[in-house]
């Protein structure tokens, strides 16, 4: 149920907020990056603006907020205290390889990648603890996550309140929901398909390059 947003945030009654805050909070920190972070917000935002789930949008906002800044502390400690022994290449959760994604793009952007990162899934699991692991500046790193995560709360709730307005969303959340997963997807489908030409190419060369080539006919 949990992977159905309307049906989990309209189950949980007036524990609503707390189910919302635990499930960012999970998201954001403790290494399960497959949970509907995106389109989760964007649902409570939603119901929220239409008066279904009993709570103001800026409660939805503040939680989230707050759980998400709580999430990544988390995962920046674990990545300090434990860096690269918590990940193996076969394991079904916690790859090698989405840690050495998350330290590339965390590589690549420095503490900006806190901020872009809120918004790509899986991203966003691996970057506070591959920035624990690198043992990135502590106050550097609260600057950026506080940041990261007030954007990706506002903004993402706000877009379902903004969108919550057109009636055809109102009675299609669940095909909304499945909309936003997909976006925020789009960075990793593109990603992985840049990566994999890479390898073709560089596999190509070595072949290219080994081929005998025709005698010069004087």
């Amino acid at each position: 149920m949990i992977f159905d947003p309307q049906s989990f945030l309209t189950s949980l009654g007036p524990w609503v907020l707390v189910g919302l805050g635990v499930m960012v909070f999970i998201e954001s920190g403790l290494l399960f990056p497959f949970l509907p972070g995106d389109s989760l917000l964007f649902t409570a935002g939603l119901l929220a603006s239409s008066a279904v789930i009993g709570v103001p949008v800026w409660s939805v906002v503040v939680v989230a907020f707050v759980a998400a800044v709580l999430g990544d502390q988390a995962g920046y400690w674990l990545g300090h205290r434990f860096g690269r022994r918590l990940f193996k290449p076969e394991a079904r959760i916690l790859k090698t390889r989405y840690l050495e994604e998350a330290e590339g793009f965390f590589a690549k952007y420095g503490g900006a990648a806190l901020i872009l990162g809120r918004f790509v899934p899986v991203v966003r699991t691996y970057v506070p603890l591959a920035a624990g692991a690198s043992k990135y500046h502590y106050r550097k790193f609260l600057l950026w996550n506080m940041t990261g995560a007030a954007a990706w709360t506002v903004v993402v709730s706000i877009l379902g309140v903004v969108l919550g307005q057109i009636g055809f969303v109102r009675t299609h959340i669940d095909v909304l929901a499945i909309l936003v997963v997909i976006v925020s997807l789009l960075p990793i489908v593109i990603s992985g398909l840049v990566r994999w030409r890479k390898s073709r190419r560089a596999a190509v060369a070595p072949e290219a390059a080994a081929e005998p080539q025709p005698l010069e006919s004087h």
